[in-house]
């Protein structure tokens, strides 16, 4: 009976029930924000086209400095959501749509470069200062930073999957990170697929369709920005 005792017997502890019930929800919120922001992040917009104009315009490299700029706003904008700066965006119309018609059109910019300078191959005399603003890590950068939806996505999307009673600043945090990563390792393989069709991107006659359509969905964005 003594041995039956110790074996079944469990003292019940509130507190320890609590902190199960506590991690088990954090665990379920991850869980739920890791798929939703995989499936998010798989769906090409405005960034995706971006790099694979980098891609276009100058191979692995550029597509990958393009890359960089493209996490560095969104480490930007998970960083102002968590301070609560993309809720003051949101509440603040004027300041959203100031930003929004900027955003819109550095996008339709963008994509009538592309227009226009479809099927070329820029040359290493070109000068540097032309393509400042529309290409590498600086593009990567302002089409995130420009684009006020960003922002707005962040403080609405990130605190929906805060558990009751966790601080939602720190979460928020955490779940940015989080979409980061993931964004991270999606252009990943974007690059090391576009490594292997490098020949096949840079034939003339590919290259110039690329270069449409990929001009032509920027200015397409970049209009429904500025009419939504």
């Amino acid at each position: 009976m003594g041995n039956l005792r110790r074996t079944t017997g469990h003292t019940y502890d509130p507190n320890r029930v609590a902190r199960n019930r506590y991690a088990a929800a954090m665990l379920v919120s991850l869980g739920a924000f890791a798929i939703a922001a995989t499936l998010i992040v798989l769906l090409p917009g405005p960034d995706t086209l971006v790099v694979i104009r980098g891609l276009l315009r100058g191979g692995r490299s550029r597509g990958l400095s393009t890359t960089l700029g493209v996490l560095c706003g969104l480490v930007l904008w998970v960083a102002a959501a968590s301070l609560g700066l993309s809720a003051v965006l949101r509440a603040s119309k004027i300041g959203y749509d100031i930003l929004r018609a900027v955003g819109a059109a550095y996008l339709i910019w963008l994509g009538v470069l592309a227009l226009r300078t479809r099927g070329t191959v820029p040359s290493t005399t070109d000068s540097p200062r032309r393509e400042l603003l529309g290409s590498g890590y600086v593009a990567g950068l302002l089409t995130d930073l420009l684009n006020p939806k960003v922002g707005v996505f962040f403080v609405t999307f990130l605190p929906s999957f805060v558990p009751q009673g966790y601080p939602v600043g720190a979460t928020c945090l955490l779940f940015g990170a989080i979409f980061v990563v993931l964004t991270g390792l999606y252009f990943a393989v974007l690059l090391a697929l576009a490594q292997r069709v490098t020949g096949w991107m840079t034939e003339p006659r590919i290259r110039r369709r690329l270069d449409t359509v990929t001009g032509t969905v920027l200015v397409g964005l970049g209009l429904r920005l500025a009419i939504d």
